[in-house]
């Protein structure tokens, strides 16, 4: 593979002279090198990877029908010199990044070149998990809410020997778990929108997959890799 320092564009992209930032917050899927799927990464961690020759972009193209049927990979010197007719021909299919003097595309998907560890099968209980299973919805009255304004409540309070496990977690507008309190949903006279279960696949990158931007992750993301870590 050719060293992308050798290339002024790339030089530019890892000496980090960028100009737009918002396309360096997408996430791209990491795949080890025998192409199972790792991990989710920020665009800024996967720029950083391809530049140090860590990693190649892996290119997904489909048939007529929409079915995946290629797979193509490019180096960071390649993915720029594609990212201009990217540019010309399919821009919003695309997030971007500039630098001074070139715009190169967020890749999809990397692939990194001398890692064959398996990915970690369980999904991580953290709150942003947790947000993403219950999509944001205080499972007590049943609205929507920015993350600022929802909370983590115990189903069963730990005061009364709930734990912190996925059936016993749940999200909460601030006014519902005020109201709550140290009960139990039944000694509250509350109702669960619905019972909290552990998730079999990521959730956070189940919504992701909702977005036509990512649809190339499902060639890669079968039952055996859904629970990938989120980096």
């Amino acid at each position: 593979m050719a060293d992308p320092s050798h290339h002024p564009a790339a030089a530019a992209l890892a000496a980090s002279h960028i100009e737009l930032t918002e396309g360096l917050e997408s996430k791209v899927l990491v795949l080890n090198r025998a192409y199972a799927a790792m991990r989710v990464v920020s665009a800024r961690r996967a720029f950083c990877l391809l530049s140090r020759s860590i990693a190649e972009v892996i290119h997904v193209g489909y048939d007529d029908e929409g079915a995946a049927n290629q797979f193509v990979s490019y180096d960071l010197e390649s993915w720029i010199e594609v990212s201009s007719l990217q540019r010309e021909f399919e821009r919003e299919r695309h997030d971007w990044v500039r630098t001074v003097r070139f715009e190169v595309a967020v890749p999809r998907i990397i692939r990194l070149l001398g890692y064959d560890r398996l990915p970690d099968q369980t999904v991580k209980l953290n709150r942003r998990n947790l947000f993403a299973r219950d999509r944001n919805q205080c499972q007590y009255c049943g609205r929507h809410f920015t993350t600022s304004d929802l909370s983590i409540d115990h189903v069963m309070p730990r005061t009364q020997g709930g734990g912190d496990t996925w059936e016993n977690l749940v999200c909460a507008c601030i006014k519902c778990n005020a109201r709550k309190g140290g009960r139990t949903p039944e000694q509250a006279s509350m109702k669960l929108v619905r019972r909290p279960v552990r998730p079999h696949r990521n959730p956070v990158i189940a919504l992701r997959l909702g977005n036509s931007r990512y649809q190339s992750w499902k060639a890669f993301l079968d039952h055996a890799y859904w629970n990938v870590e989120l980096g």
